[in-house]
């Protein structure tokens, strides 16, 4: 059987099956998009592939975007069922997503196996109908063949993937397609042919519980949202704003197809709403794509629904004192362990649907998946808790919950009870490098699956030898096989006095006894950039001299990387701004993650880039000119200064790559997972190849002449309304360091004249009452201030 997926195609044109075929082709698959020929089709091919036609038209223009990159669309090609399923004779893969009707899919499987080759895999993306009643009239040939592959929509955002083999399902198909899931960058479990699988199982029931417990503790779908959200390791959208995000008809047709189809489930009732709520669905209330679900946008305000007068009204302040006391954990297992320790009723109510949750998912080992592992993944994955409900078990202390279970009536499944009776008193146990978890088929510990192209700091560090040196803003970590890590671990990784330090070790460190430098982390980003709450401290004492000092000691740092002896590679993904992106843009090459949103946004501060950020976008905006006599840099100059200056974000790694940030020859790794590794083997791969530091080079500025015309275009902007005076000066500041400051254009300027240029405006910016009032606003309020 050919391993290799190069040609797909996607059988149902609507939302689903339009978003697995963009993720398909962004990553670098070619698939046919087919449906339906609509009944009032001409008969020009384009008419009869309209409804393909038309979604990938919607798909991008859709916010967030559908598409890594738009130009990804050119790798789907829209067909029809009736003129083109025998393209699906070149496929290596076809996924199904037509609408959850068996005859349907019936009915289609069966042309389909007339054209499908002998060794291409037939998957449905269903997530309510049984296997062997879809393939009931499939040979046996073709059913080993045949599994159901789950995305979750968005399916560029959303990580999970379940894969749920069919009774007659080949291991080597499975195997296939899991490898196949990991390249497309999903977190792949495995479930059992059961109603909604795991997560919508699982989270479909935690929600519901949510909606129902409302009226028993006499709270507000605000009140709700508060307590179901962070305090115990949800989303911040929690049950009422999820619902709202993935709309209200597709919440009550999940919760409905439970109810439907699990007549024996001791808590069926719960997937049953209420009658309010269905009278929401009946009204057209859908949540967000409808305008208006459990919240309605009203201008700049979100109202809320009020289920005792079926109207909108403005929320309420929400204050608990167990929220309160839980706000600033960082660890979410403590922080929920403290929510839980409150005797509010928002406690109680934390408490209650907690405890039937865990007792529900418990009771559904065996029934929707052998073990805890493909549980607590798919809850992490597809619901984004930050921990599946064993983990959470464990945070808040096994023994000492089901004892207060037992005494307030609950029925502990005999999964748990047996667990404790063992002598075992946790699901999960032993460092992360060896951890096992409780196999409830043997009753003895297990290991815990790992991928060997993961790698994790936290279970590397467990070996102190591995730790070459470390500050309470950063790490070295030795990586094996002649790779060193500098890893920041301040809040949010942002940028201090420590991480600093840490750079210049970094490169000293990897220089003597390393081959390579990799900079990466565990954490949920990249990093924010620097620590603007030392700059805000710095600047209201007038205490310049520090101020100096920081950003010489960062641009130094910086410098260091960009011209260390042995390569620097850098693996950002999610939030890699402003100093953050500085470090990335100082590294030789980076493996960036697809979903690495990254941008020099120093100006949402008041402030402009600092740490070589000017410098590096001179470079990678002009480099191509060199060599060229008597070249216009302006339009090369003007393109970096709006970036700045509007602080653009690229909204991922491909759009990075257009705006610079990133290089093209940068890779990218869907896999958020595999990226340090990728990382690492790309840095040794530079150093084994013969690495050769860069050269500093001197750069011919576009000059002061191309600074004022800039200058004039920034007047206009102010004069349109579309900058305020303070956006104009720290503009102009911004187009005079990319201009080289006050020369002649075309005059040769070294880095440091740049690197000064940079130094010399952020510290005079820091000065101005507006700027300071802008990074107070970020600081308190995390919104940006425009004054």
């Amino acid at each position: 059987m050919s391993e290799r997926i190069e040609t797909a195609a996607v059988l149902g044109a609507g939302l689903m099956g339009t978003g697995i075929a963009a993720h398909l082709a962004g990553a670098g698959i070619r698939t046919h998009l087919l449906d339906m020929v609509p009944k009032d089709a001409g008969p020009s091919p384009k008419d009869r592939n309209r409804l393909p036609t038309e979604a990938l038209r919607r798909a991008l223009k859709s916010k967030p975007a559908t598409f890594y990159d738009p130009t990804a669309a050119e790798l789907v090609v829209p067909g029809n069922f009736e003129d083109h399923l025998d393209r699906l004779s070149e496929c290596d893969i076809v996924i199904e997503a037509v609408v959850e009707n068996v005859d349907i899919k019936r009915s289609l499987f069966a042309k389909v196996e007339k054209v499908l080759p002998a060794h291409a895999v037939l998957a449905s993306n269903t997530s309510g109908l049984k296997i062997a009643d879809m393939t009931r009239d499939l040979s046996p040939e073709l059913r080993s063949r045949f599994l159901v592959l789950h995305f979750f929509n968005p399916v560029r955002y959303m990580r999970l993937l379940e894969i749920i083999p069919g009774p007659d399902t080949d291991s080597n198909v499975v195997a296939r397609c899991a490898r196949f899931g990991e390249f497309l960058g999903k977190g792949v479990v495995f479930g059992k042919d059961t109603v909604n699988f795991i997560a919508n199982r699982i989270g479909i029931y935690a929600m519901m519980k949510a909606v129902h417990s409302m009226d028993e503790f006499e709270l507000s779908i605000e009140e709700v949202d508060k307590i179901a959200g962070a305090p115990m390791g949800r989303p911040k959208s929690a049950a009422f704003g999820t619902a709202d995000l993935v709309g209200l008809d597709t919440f009550l047709h999940v919760a409905d197809n439970c109810f439907r189809n699990l007549p024996d489930d001791e808590e069926r009732a719960v997937f049953e709403p209420p009658a309010w709520v269905k009278k929401l669905v009946d009204d057209g209330a859908l949540g967000r794509k409808a305008g208006r679900g459990f919240f309605k946008k009203d201008g700049k305000d979100i109202l809320v629904y009020e289920p005792s007068t079926g109207e909108y009204r403005e929320q309420k302040k929400v204050r608990f004192d167990s929220i309160g006391a839980a706000r600033n954990i960082e660890e979410p297992g403590a922080r929920i362990a403290k929510m839980l320790e409150g005797d509010d009723k928002a406690a109680g109510f934390a408490w209650h649907t907690l405890a039937h949750t865990l007792v529900y998912a418990a009771r559904r080992l065996g029934e929707i998946s052998d073990d805890i592992v493909q549980i607590d993944r798919a809850m992490r994955w597809g619901f984004n808790w930050d921990l599946g409900p064993f983990e959470t078990w464990d945070a808040i202390g096994v023994h000492q919950s089901v004892e207060r279970m037992k005494a307030e009536g609950f029925e502990v499944p005999p999964a748990v009870t047996d667990m404790l009776a063992s002598g075992r008193s946790s699901f999960y146990a032993g460092p992360l490098s060896e951890q096992t978890f409780f196999d409830i088929r043997t009753n003895k510990p297990a290991p815990v699956p790992v991928d060997p192209k993961h790698i994790r700091l936290s279970a590397v560090k467990e070996n102190e030898s591995r730790v070459v040196r470390s500050n309470l803003g950063a790490s070295l970590v030795d990586l094996g096989d002649g790779a060193l890590c500098l890893e920041v671990h301040t809040k949010m990784n942002t940028i201090d006095d420590d991480v600093i330090e840490m750079m210049g070790a970094a490169v000293e460190e990897a220089e003597r006894n390393f081959e390579a430098l990799v900079i990466g982390n565990d954490g949920a980003h990249f990093g924010a950039g620097a620590n603007l709450m030392l700059v805000f401290m710095g600047a209201q004492q007038g205490d310049w001299t520090s101020i100096d000092k920081a950003i010489r000691g960062l641009q130094d740092a910086l410098q260091g990387l960009r011209y260390a002896k042995i390569p620097v590679v850098a693996a950002p993904f999610q939030y890699t701004f402003g100093g953050c992106a500085e470090i990335a843009m100082a590294a030789d090459a980076c493996e960036a993650h697809a979903e690495t949103y990254i941008g020099l946004v120093e100006v949402g501060a008041g402030l402009v880039p600092a740490g070589g950020g000017c410098l590096r976008m001179v470079e990678r905006w002009t480099r191509p000119l060199e060599g060229v006599d008597e070249v216009d840099r302006l339009p090369f100059i003007g393109k970096a200064s709006l970036q700045i200056a509007t602080a653009q974000v690229a909204t991922g790694a491909e759009e990075g790559q257009r705006y610079r940030y990133l290089r093209a020859t940068d890779g990218i790794s869907l896999n958020r997972d595999h990226l340090l590794y990728h990382a690492k083997e790309r840095a040794l791969g530079m150093a084994r190849a013969g690495y050769r530091p860069p050269r500093p080079r001197k750069i011919a500025a576009a000059g002061i002449d191309a600074a004022q015309t800039i200058a004039i275009r920034v007047w206009g902007m102010m004069e349109g309304g579309f900058a305020t005076e303070h956006d104009g000066k720290i503009a102009r500041k911004v187009a005079h360091i990319l201009c080289g400051g006050d020369v002649l254009p075309g005059t040769e300027v070294t880095e440091q004249h740049v690197l000064d240029l940079e130094r010399e405006a952020f510290l005079s910016l820091c000065g101005e009452e507006k700027t300071q009032a802008r990074i107070q606003s970020l600081l308190m309020t995390n919104k940006p201030l425009r004054n």
